[in-house]
């Protein structure tokens, strides 16, 4: 009979493959079509894998909650944050883009002590300035590699941020599936604006591509929550540091990038930092907190 734990294990590892998945067809992608083009397709074959979690008898009432605002925030939040995610995959090298994203639970921490008022001891100030000097070895100030779209997967990380608070709110009495189609649906709808600006003609041989990047976006999010349901968040976080493996071997073997040394040294340390972030906060809440990528 498999435990808990280990069903959690299982679906956070396919939760890092399907967001690794999604994360390589963007990059691939986005050479090809502009941002909101694919923030568009993200959404729309998206919802696929969101409806088959919908419990039968939600139909009736599907969208019914009480707390639309704190949704918008979440939604909006979210989809900025994953539209300066795209950019970084973009226009940095791929392992570059993946380990800053790593460092959302770093800002997370520092909004919830600025506008939920937390508690924050010696050892989580410890975690968050040891990830705060991994973002600057990783971001390489003073040399040639640091350039203006450094900072998207920072921006990133502050909606991130934004996101996390309006998530750990909801959670409490809103279904996953509500969040998650709220989400979507504003998703659908930056992409859809962002046909004024311009839309390349889609290629037959690119539909694939563009459907892949909906689906494992989808359901990377929807694994991700039954991992955190399922197991110790504790146990489950660092298997999500896998994608940077899958980063880096993606972006040499399909990229031809070369790793710096500086981004690994960063990698370390902001990995570091946000394994400790998480081992506090359920020591803290003696619960699973919900400050996993969810994009």
């Amino acid at each position: 009979m498999i435990s808990k734990n280990q069903l959690g294990i299982i679906y956070m590892i396919f939760s890092v493959l399907s967001f690794s998945i999604m994360d390589i067809t963007v990059k691939l992608m986005s050479g090809l079509y502009p941002t909101g083009q694919l923030i568009f397709f993200r959404g729309l074959f998206g919802l696929i894998p969101i409806f088959f979690i919908i419990p039968k008898e939600r139909f009736k009432n599907l969208l019914e909650t009480n707390k639309m605002k704190l949704h918008m925030v979440r939604a909006f939040g979210g989809a900025a944050a994953m539209t300066f995610l795209y950019l970084g995959l973009k226009y940095l090298p791929l392992a570059d883009a993946i380990t800053l994203s790593f460092a959302a639970p770093i800002f997370a921490t520092i909004f919830s002590i600025i506008f939920l008022g937390e508690i924050v001891k010696v050892i989580r100030w410890f975690a968050i300035t040891l990830g705060l000097i991994g973002v600057i070895i990783v971001l390489k100030p003073g040399t040639s590699m640091f350039t203006f779209y450094s900072f998207f997967p920072i921006l990133f990380c502050l909606g991130f941020a934004t996101i996390s608070i309006a998530i750990k709110k909801l959670s409490k009495t809103e279904p996953d599936y509500l969040i998650a189609l709220n989400f979507t649906f504003v998703l659908i709808t930056f992409g859809l604006i962002s046909i004024f600006l311009g839309w390349e003609s889609i290629k037959y041989k690119d539909i694939f591509f563009l459907v892949v990047i909906g689906l494992s976006g989808s359901i990377g999010n929807i694994f991700l929550t039954k991992s955190i349901r399922e197991a110790d968040v504790s146990l489950v976080t660092p298997i999500k540091y896998l994608s940077l493996v899958f980063a880096v071997l993606a972006g040499t073997f399909i990229f031809h990038e070369k790793l710096s040394m500086l981004t690994v040294i960063g990698a370390f340390l902001i990995i570091a930092s946000s394994i400790i972030i998480f081992k506090r906060e359920a020591a803290k809440n003696d619960k699973k907190p919900a400050l996993i990528r969810q994009i």
